[in-house]
């Protein structure tokens, strides 16, 4: 998909940046490992872009990667939540949705994590 292979094969990693995008996309923020913490920021932006756009053809690429299965508390999904509040909120910005923020070494395996975020 990307530059990086995650040493996963290549359904794998989709599935794998599929579910982080959209638990990104969902919940604003989420802690993972650093090299997927760059690699899912890239898909965000790229979705985000799309769903700048607005038009069906747009929508419909970002059904076709975004998973729309879980509900959050106000009854929106996560497709619902990109184009009717993220995507308008960045109206004015060219790019660079995200950002990476290097947290801490995880215990047990000794690997660098980060957080996810978009950038207000």
């Amino acid at each position: 998909m990307h530059n990086r292979k995650l040493g996963r094969k290549a359904d794998h990693r989709k599935a794998l940046l599929r579910n982080m995008a959209t638990s990104v996309i969902q919940y604003g923020q989420i802690e993972t490992t650093e090299m997927k913490a760059k690699e899912v920021s890239a898909v965000v932006d790229s979705m985000v872009t799309l769903a700048k756009k607005g038009d069906l053809h747009a929508r419909r690429q970002v059904a076709a990667f975004i998973k729309n299965v879980e509900v959050d508390e106000e009854g929106t999904t996560a497709i619902q939540k990109l184009f009717n509040e993220i995507a308008p909120s960045y109206a004015d910005r060219n790019g660079g949705y995200t950002r990476v923020i290097k947290t801490r070494i995880r215990r047990g395996d000794a690997a660098p994590m980060a957080i996810v975020e978009f950038v207000k």
